[in-house]
């Protein structure tokens, strides 16, 4: 599948660099053409506006051309130009000038066929641009001025340009598809880790599913093999599959919180509360579990603190967080929840006395369904409360930091701005 879409993404690179190159060759070689042919063109509509400002054109000696001086000469202004004289019945007037010689025996191809605009031809070796107009004079009658003027030098610097232009654009093209073929791949390498990570999340999900589902199936199985049996008889598998039960749902409404907030379906619905009351009602809810096992946990909030939030989250954040907390500390264990402020931000702290998180789990203790080896033997979990906390603290611009020493317990500081935008 990803060969297919990098041989894609290599083929579109590359046309876009192709077309890129080309554009790029061809604004060289047209602005190049202008600039060169610039001179030339002027001095040639220089000279026809020289001719037109008299009263006809000029020999050699400055007298008018007359019936019997038939020849075409040099343009006074410009020893470059030549002007060639053709009669109404498409004849050229030549005499024995050097510079028209090459025009003798050749006067269909250097014969006008467009009037008042800039034309080239080739004679022979030699290429040439001329503009021509026709007029009229008393000595002579109708007639076709013919200024022209030899671009050999212009040409080959133009044709020697297209070469490097076009053995150029070859070595682009090639480094076109090999530049395309580095971009797609590394284009892909984020793509490639969400697949990969996908793949793993479903993989893991589906382990985690299949657990409870099948201790529930298997009790099923048993309660059918006992039709006539009360319900206190079977008590210990009836409460079973109600505990698997209540553990699967909270497994999928995870699983569905997370997916939703990958794609961004979850808005954060944020509101002014205190803080510190709603630290005080969830330890309510917590003390007499704590009682029950055995264990001290204690509130530190010296103030009241006010917070832009979403309420709702932030009371599963500080579950979540307790939740871990008591799940790994043991009997006798301590648990603090503390939450202080200073002028802009707001730090909230969840410290145990737990069997603590090894050095080189602690970076990976937010990625979905990560659980330590010990973590594992010592209490059930899926491990998916700490990265909806981890997207939690996110969504409210928090910062965590986790200290943990194996144990002796686990300390987690995250501090949120006060300005939540």
């Amino acid at each position: 599948m990803f060969r297919q879409t990098h041989i894609r993404l290599t083929f579109i690179n590359s046309i876009v660099f192709i077309v890129l190159i080309s554009i790029l060759g061809s604004i060289i070689y047209f602005y190049t053409d202008n600039k060169l042919y610039e001179d030339v063109n002027q001095s040639l509509l220089k000279s026809v506006d020289h001719y037109q400002n008299t009263d006809g054109p000029e020999n050699s000696q400055g007298d008018k051309l007359g019936e019997d001086d038939q020849a075409p000469k040099f343009m006074g202004r410009d020893p470059r130009i030549l002007t060639l004289i053709w009669d109404e019945n498409g004849n050229l007037l030549a005499g024995e000038n050097r510079g028209t010689m090459i025009f003798q025996g050749n006067e269909k191809l250097i014969r006008p066929k467009k009037y008042g605009t800039l034309e080239d031809v080739q004679v022979e070796n030699f290429s040439f641009r001329y503009v021509a107009f026709k007029t009229e004079l008393p000595q002579v009658g109708k007639i076709t001025v013919q200024v022209i003027r030899n671009v050999n030098s212009e040409k080959e610097l133009l044709d020697r340009l297209l070469l490097i232009i076009l053995i150029g654009c070859g070595v682009g093209i090639i480094c076109a598809v090999a530049s395309g073929y580095f971009l797609a791949g590394r284009a892909l390498v984020p793509i490639k880790k969400s697949w990969q990570k996908q793949q793993q999340f479903v993989s893991d999900a589906s382990h985690e599913l299949r657990t409870p589902l099948a201790v529930i199936q298997a009790k099923t199985d048993l309660l059918f093999r006992a039709p006539q049996a009360t319900i206190q008889e079977k008590i210990l598998d009836v409460s079973t599959i109600s505990k698997e039960s209540r553990r699967l749902s909270k497994l999928v409404t995870n699983l569905l919180t997370l997916a939703r907030s990958d794609s961004d379906q979850l808005e954060m619905k944020k509101s002014t509360f205190q803080l510190d009351e709603l630290l005080k009602e969830i330890l309510q809810q917590y003390e007499e579990i704590a009682m029950y096992q055995e264990k001290t946990l204690r509130l530190e909030a010296p103030e009241p603190v006010a917070f832009l939030a979403d309420k709702e989250r932030f009371h599963q954040l500080i579950v979540i967080l307790l939740d871990n907390a008591m799940k790994y500390t043991k009997e006798g264990g301590d648990i603090l929840l503390s939450c202080t402020q200073s002028h802009s931000s707001i730090l909230l702290k969840v410290q145990d006395t737990g069997i603590g998180i090894p050095e080189r789990d602690i970076p990976k203790i937010f990625d979905r369904f990560y659980q330590s080896d010990k973590a594992r033997t010592e209490a059930e979990g899926t491990g998916l409360g700490l990265s909806i906390a981890k997207w939690i603290i996110d969504k409210h611009h928090g910062k965590i930091k986790v200290h943990s020493i194996v144990g002796e317990g686990t300390k987690i500081e995250i501090t949120f701005p006060k300005s939540q935008k």
